[in-house]
């Protein structure tokens, strides 16, 4: 009797487990539990032997890198003097993204000197800017988002109309520019073009170092003086407009490990001037050797109607103020970087 119930419960184990066997192989997602991510959404890694998958919201990015250029003459009958320059920057981005919502930061910092035989060190590059826009849409098949957008510009050390270094021309938070607002983002997933419309912006510019504030630099109200040039008001630290903001962000490999990066901000003030548009431009092409070897060729176009240009004109040191003038600054490095 013991034997039949053994026998009896052996059979029962093996048509279970053959059962299970049979099922798993004609029905494998039975057992495998998955999820399928949409377009918005990055999947970082396998959690199980199934073949599950995270789905994360944010995504981040670094960068550090650093150009260098030297040349160096000994004895060179066509003469030169030696010189040294190095360009060292940063990015990180943090970026979230889920469904019809997103939300995009990024934070950069650059900053370049040149030195060369017979002058002191000079800054070449200085720039500290953070941004951060939020978007949302109503409907999924569209690429257009209501936004609000947030930027942020300044320097980190004083900047000098060389070869004096006596009296700085800017300083940390002078300028410093303030632009916030809301409006529509048009976003294109495919060409990675974005596209920013904003009628109801606030452009805030600050000039904290009171010297250059009562000159009237960068656009603000200078210090009152009395007929002999005595200050009796100081001049005010911070300007505010309010306007119409469209900017203009585009990447695109055109070749391979070629890609060019091409940025447009335009501003106007309805209440000063409106029609006569500030513009910011900087194009850049970015060639990659390897992965950790880059090249790099840009521009970079600004024009502010408030930011006067000072120039000696009669020659006896004195700089004096003239009318506003497009400013232009052309890059060209190779270098390292590191990405994480």
């Amino acid at each position: 009797m013991k034997f039949k119930v053994l026998c009896l419960l052996a059979l029962l184990v093996h048509l279970n487990l053959t059962a299970k066997n049979s099922f798993s192989d004609y029905y494998p997602d039975y057992y495998t539990d998955t999820i399928k991510p949409s377009d918005s959404l990055k999947v970082v890694k396998d959690t199980t032997e199934a073949d599950s998958v995270v789905v994360v919201f944010w995504t981040e990015k670094n960068q550090v890198g650093v150009n260098i250029s030297e040349v160096a003459f000994i004895n060179w009958s066509a003469g030169g003097n030696n010189s040294i320059s190095a360009l060292v920057y940063g990015t990180a981005e943090r970026n979230y993204k889920k469904d019809d919502l997103f939300w995009r930061n990024k934070a950069l910092v650059r900053y370049g000197i040149n030195s060369q035989e017979g002058q002191e060190l000079r800054k070449t590059e200085d720039e500290l800017r953070l941004s951060s826009s939020f978007g949302y849409r109503k409907d999924s098949t569209s690429n257009w988002f209501y936004s609000a957008k947030f930027d942020f510009n300044t320097q980190f050390t004083n900047g000098y109309r060389y070869p004096d270094t006596n009296s700085p021309i800017s300083k940390f938070m002078a300028p410093g520019y303030l632009f916030l607002g809301i409006g529509t983002e048009y976003s294109d997933p495919v060409e990675d073009l974005k596209v920013y419309i904003s009628p109801v912006t606030q452009k805030s510019t600050f000039v904290l170092a009171q010297r250059l504030a009562n000159e009237g630099m960068f656009g603000v109200t200078g210090a009152v003086r009395d007929s002999l040039g005595n200050i009796i008001e100081e001049g005010e630290n911070v300007r505010t407009e309010f306007g119409f903001l469209v900017t203009s962000d585009f990447s695109k490999e055109v070749f391979e490990n070629v890609e060019v990066d091409n940025q447009l901000s335009l501003y106007s003030d309805y209440l000063n001037k409106f029609g006569n548009i500030d513009v910011e431009w900087q194009l850049n092409v970015n060639l990659k050797v390897n992965d950790f070897i880059k090249a790099n060729v840009g521009s970079h176009l600004r024009y502010d109607d408030d930011v006067k240009y000072k120039q000696d004109i009669d020659g006896d040191g004195e700089l004096e103020t003239t009318g506003a003038r497009i400013q232009f600054k052309q890059m060209l490095g190779v270098g390292l970087v590191y990405e994480f």
